[in-house]
């Protein structure tokens, strides 16, 4: 790529960070929308606030840590630390500007459809009473108080938890003193176990359902906390620490211990934001910066702080069913005749399947894996865990088999992001079970998704797997969208045993038959891929590639990308979210699109399709194309054999591509335009809810 030296400028690069802001300007997109259900609205903007908070802990908190170290460099798309750092904050305060003018709006759509987001001065006599009421027998009893003087250290202030700061001074004490010697200072933490909404009862026959936030009702009775003192000043701030976990693996002799005591460090990680309420006291605001140290992130809030509240007052508010989505229509997949009669072994024996979540009922997956459980001919259960639900059936059915004497080996991340805790206790419960529970490979995270469950039949053993771009996670597979393959296909099933010998034991690395593995040959099976379709391009063969997944960040990844569609492919991405290529700039890319959909499920699935000069080929995968999924992580990418698989797949893929609803197209300039074709409005994923719109073939 000696030619391409010249691209380190953001010509041709769009920078990832400023790429990801624009990405949750997409979904304040849906927040804004008058289209999109009020509740539904409410919901998207507590996820903007939730992906902010996440975005300055980990890509803010590094970009300062840059910083700190006197790094200049500049990255692929020519920003040093320093630039970026400017450009960042400034778009970052846009955004909570119009985070906020947003939360104003919907709260006045609210009024009109009577949910009253209230100020307790807000409320009649009657809820005023309730309100109290819920203080002194709910809130109260579990406040604490905490007081910094001399004696009183300044307590830890816990990362993304709401605080009260409390200006205070003795009664009838002296005005005309140093504030010093004038005022009392403490901190009051807003109990994060209780919902931050509380509803106020309402007369019988009133339409009305009010809610008033927690830390309004303690900011009113702050009072009964400080008794012999006066109240000056009460105002709400929140921090925001650096998450990220620095983990040496070759030196810890427990990686799980590691973790558990990383975790605790990182409750004291160094502040990246303070929130601050608007007309914050001086005197407190003067303390918080002394104390952490921050000046240039400062954010004055014109409002509640942490909007993260709104995701789950959508679900809260009852008997507003017009105010929603209508119910998720989704099946259970027809391959399976659901109920006693199932037999997944029996239908994967003559047949692969091709599931598409949320449409297809995750269900399937977990009926999969407890049939498995159950069956006294499965001998052993191999499978990867990334991140689960609290109450996880695939977790009981795992422990069920132990019990029973199969052999079960779970392979735990214990490393994903903000779900360590969660995991370490699945991993111990698994462990009392009988399961063999393994931590992955060092130095690397284990993103893959596989299930290998192995049993004896009439003609020997037969290994059935399943292979997804998503979490095996039965909640957030309501809400993301994902597909997986079922498959009895031999080879793929020697090469998932090959994959889970080769983490959890020592084996080289295999030479796999079907399968492509991260950090070993994914890559170049892409680079491959990619090239192929160039080479058929200059040759007159058919040629295209289509890709559908999360972010697009790899410079190599991209650069191949420009050589393909100066070589003519035509390329079209499906990309959520990151995406640091430039597409349609002229002798560059100017035969790449690239798209965003964000609508009422999370697209999360990860696609690849080459055409191949007319023997096309499409692949599920676990990965992006990031660096980190390339080289950092084990990922696991799957071609669809099955033909009529194939066609399902392909089907899927081009539904998103008719998307003229949702769908925003990346320009040249690295900004989101609404995609009009002027045809017919489509809107892939509630067209993708008839499955007779992507499925080719039915059981």
């Amino acid at each position: 790529m000696d030619n391409h030296a010249h691209r380190g400028t953001s010509p041709y690069y769009i920078n990832r960070d400023l790429s990801w802001i624009e990405f949750n300007y997409r979904v304040l997109e849906e927040a804004q929308d008058p289209d999109t259900p009020l509740l539904e609205r409410a919901k998207f903007l507590g996820i903007v606030s939730r992906n902010l908070d996440e975005f300055m802990s980990v890509r803010v908190a590094g970009i300062r840590n840059q910083l700190k170290a006197g790094i200049t460099k500049k990255d692929f798309s020519g920003y040093t630390p320093q630039v970026l750092y400017k450009r960042l904050s400034k778009r970052i305060e846009k955004m909570v500007t119009a985070e906020y003018r947003t939360y104003r709006e919907l709260a006045r759509l609210m009024s009109k459809e009577h949910l009253m987001l209230s100020l307790y001065e807000d409320l009649n006599n009657s809820q005023q009473k309730s309100a109290d009421d819920y203080f002194h027998d709910v809130i109260f009893p579990i406040l604490t108080p905490m007081a910094v003087d001399l004696s009183r250290p300044f307590p830890l202030v816990h990362s993304q938890n709401v605080y009260l700061a409390a200006v205070l001074e003795r009664e009838n004490a002296t005005v005309d003193l140093p504030d010093d010697e004038r005022y009392y200072f403490a901190i009051v933490q807003v109990p994060s176990i209780l919902p931050r909404l509380v509803p106020v009862a309402s007369r019988s026959h009133s339409k009305k359902q009010s809610y008033v936030l927690i830390d309004e009702l303690i900011c009113h009775h702050i009072q009964t906390l400080f008794s012999g003192y006066k109240p000056v000043a009460v105002h709400a701030f929140r921090l925001t620490r650096d998450a990220d976990l620095e983990i040496n693996e070759e030196e810890a002799d427990d990686l799980l211990e590691e973790i558990e005591n990383k975790l605790r460090k990182r409750r004291r990680g160094a502040p990246v934001r303070l929130e601050i309420q608007k007309d914050f006291h001086p005197y407190a605001l003067k303390l918080l910066l002394e104390e952490f140290e921050i000046e240039d992130a400062v954010y004055e809030i014109d409002g509640p702080i942490d909007l993260g509240f709104m995701t789950s007052f959508g679900g809260a508010v009852q008997n507003r069913d017009a105010l929603r989505y209508p119910p998720a229509k989704s099946i259970y997949p027809p391959e399976f005749p659901e109920g006693e009669d199932t037999d997944f072994f029996a239908t994967l024996k003559e047949r692969d399947v091709l599931l598409h979540h949320p449409f297809e009922s995750f269900d399937a997956v977990s009926d999969f894996v407890e049939q498995a459980a159950e069956d006294p001919n499965v001998m052993a259960i191999k499978m990867t865990l990334y991140r689960v639900s609290s109450k996880s059936p695939i977790i009981r059915s795992l422990a069920q088999a132990a019990e029973a004497g199969k052999q079960v080996t779970v392979v735990v991340e214990l490393k994903a992001r903000f779900d360590e805790e969660r995991n370490i206790t699945w991993a111990r419960e698994l462990e009392k079970a009988g399961c063999h529970v393994v931590y992955g490979l060092v130095g690397l995270k284990t993103h893959a998704k596989a299930i290998l469950i192995v049993r004896r039949e009439e003609d020997g053993l037969r290994r059935y797997v399943h292979m997804g771009t998503g979490n095996y996670n039965d909640i957030t597979a309501r809400l993301y969208t994902d597909v997986g393959l079922m498959t009895s296909n031999p080879s793929i099933g020697e090469d998932a045993s090959e994959l889970f010998n080769h983490i959890t034991g020592y084996s080289r690395h295999p030479d796999w038959q079907k399968i492509s593995v991260a950090p070993d040959t994914m890559m170049g099976t892409f680079v491959t891929n990619i090239r192929r379709e160039a080479e058929h391009a200059k040759a007159g063969r058919p040629t295209h590639i289509i890709a559908k997944f999360n972010s697009l960040s790899n410079q190599q990844i991209i650069d191949e990308l420009y050589e393909a569609s100066q070589a003519g492919v035509k390329i079209d991405l499906i990309v959520r979210g990151v995406c640091c290529l430039r597409p349609g700039v002229q002798g560059l890319s100017e035969n790449i699109t690239v798209r965003s959909i964000v609508d009422r499920y999370l697209e999360h699935s990860r696609i690849f399709y080459f055409e191949n000069g007319g023997e096309s080929e499409i692949f599920l995968a676990s990965a992006d194309w990031m660096t980190r999924n390339l080289t950092r992580r084990v990922e696991l990418m799957c071609p669809i054999l099955d033909p009529a698989c194939k066609d399902t797949l392909l089907n899927i893929v081009k539904l998103y591509l008719k998307d003229n609803v949702k769908a925003r197209i990346l320009t040249s300039s690295g900004s989101y335009e609404p995609f009009e074709n002027g045809e017919e409005p489509f809107r892939s994923q509630f067209r993708a809810e008839d499955i007779r719109a992507w499925k080719s073939t039915l059981a």
